[in-house]
């Protein structure tokens, strides 16, 4: 979204955790928003006979005398306002190209995966930043195109990705090895190519934390995931991709946390079509939680689970989005073509302690629209879907239980304030 969003910084830290040296040359260079805020310092003048006191007013810019008591009120200039810095994030979940979506978006020898993103594309670019899990790599042609089990989409979906206004584009998943180590380090270097990208969970060397700073306000991300469906990552370069490891993770996230005014972590984790979290999901977001992680992304179990806020007893909170479903994919069962972008406005106010907050949610919920012969794959807003659309859809035509009663009863589970149009739009009638 380089062109319609301001992003004014986008910086790769590489925090070695076993270099205070280095961390602490990094925390000296980040910008500080504050700096640039003026102090008023009260002004004094001592009593001077009438002409002196004017001059004396008129140089202070003090505002009134009272000769009738020989005395002189003085005024400060009024304190300027603390400064509020706002932005809004748009969160995507499970970006899983199948082989039958590869393949349906062939046209005249080429791919076509424009169309796709089409009718949630202003969503997306109108958002300040805009993060999405890429379920699969794009490891090149010489790879082979794949589906399931072992992903490999085109890299003529990236293209489509930076178009569509995504940002941050999360890669540690359970398919990131699925091409091997050369895969995920083509994958790497061909996102490396987009200026506009900020990809977490995976580099070819180095830590993995990433600062995003906007808008006077910094953002810290990690991501990680449980696993990587029976591969290992080499032993020569256990940074690859990002585990959950929670030692590892505890020195991370505390590197990382005095660099940044909100610090969000993705996370790939749980089992997949639970309506409901798992114990090890709630117990790691209670760990994040008191590890003071701002905003959790979940994503892996393919289909909308809950969100909540983990309040501390020190009154410190943590947003958790268990898991926001797919954002597009072919699988053939009726939950998993209902997802959601999380939608989160992060606010910093300056003051004698600046504050920052999470000071709005939500979700627009969307469907994965395709029909017969898994054509016309398109990812609606509930808002903008018919029953004339659902009509067509390719699951509807073989179980009618996909309703919009349905849709909309996943949507509830979510326990999150629902968006029904585009809250970036200018239009009105929105």
């Amino acid at each position: 979204m380089a062109d319609i969003k301001n992003k004014i910084i986008i910086s790769i830290v590489i925090l070695p955790l076993f270099s205070s040296c280095l961390l602490t040359t990094v925390m000296e260079q980040r910008h500080d928003p504050y700096s640039d805020v003026r102090i008023e310092e009260e002004t004094r003048i001592d009593r001077r006979d009438d002409e002196s006191r004017s001059a004396a007013l008129e140089s202070e810019n003090l505002i009134s005398i009272d000769d009738s008591e020989d005395t002189i009120e003085t005024q400060e200039t009024a304190p300027e306002m603390p400064r509020r810095y706002s932005l809004t994030m748009a969160a995507a979940g499970d970006n899983l190209f199948h082989i039958t979506l590869i393949n349906s978006s062939l046209v005249n020898g080429e791919y076509n995966f424009f169309p796709i993103y089409s009718r949630v594309r202003e969503i997306i670019r109108g958002a300040d930043i805009a993060f999405i899990n890429q379920e699969t790599v794009m490891a090149g042609e010489s790879f082979g195109h794949s589906g399931y089990p072992n992903f490999n989409s085109p890299q003529s979906l990236a293209p489509v990705l930076s178009d569509t206004g995504f940002d941050v584009i999360n890669i540690a998943n359970n398919h990131t090895m699925d091409m091997g180590r050369a895969g995920i380090l083509a994958t790497l270097d061909y996102l490396d190519t987009f200026e506009e990208f900020t990809v977490i969970g995976a580099r070819k060397e180095g830590e993995s934390a990433r600062l995003i700073t906007q808008n006077n306000i910094t953002f810290g991300f990690l991501s990680y995931t449980y696993g990587l469906n029976g591969y290992s990552v080499p032993r020569d370069n256990p940074n690859l991709i990002s585990l959950i490891n929670r030692e590892k993770m505890t020195q991370e996230i505390n590197a990382l946390r005095s660099l940044c005014d909100f610090l969000i972590v993705s996370m790939h984790w749980g089992a997949e079509y639970l309506p409901e979290p798992d114990r090890s999901q709630t117990d790691l977001a209670m760990f994040l939680a008191e590890l003071n992680v701002d905003l959790v992304i979940g994503h892996h179990p393919h289909v909308l689970q809950r969100a909540e806020t983990i309040v501390l007893e020190d009154g410190r909170k943590t947003l958790v989005f268990y898991s926001i479903g797919n954002f597009v994919s072919h699988q053939s069962e009726k939950e998993r073509v209902i997802g959601a972008i999380a939608v989160i406005t992060f606010t910093l106010e300056e003051s004698p302690q600046p504050r920052a907050e999470i000071s709005d949610y939500g979700i627009i919920p969307v469907v994965t629209h395709y029909e017969t012969n898994f054509t016309n794959t398109r990812i609606y807003p509930l808002y903008e879907y018919t029953d004339e659309l659902l009509s067509l859809h390719r699951i509807r035509i073989n179980d009618r239980t996909l309703t919009m009663d349905y849709i909309n009863t996943v949507i509830e589970r979510v326990n999150a304030k629902i968006i029904m149009n585009n809250p970036f739009s200018n239009d009105d009638n929105n």
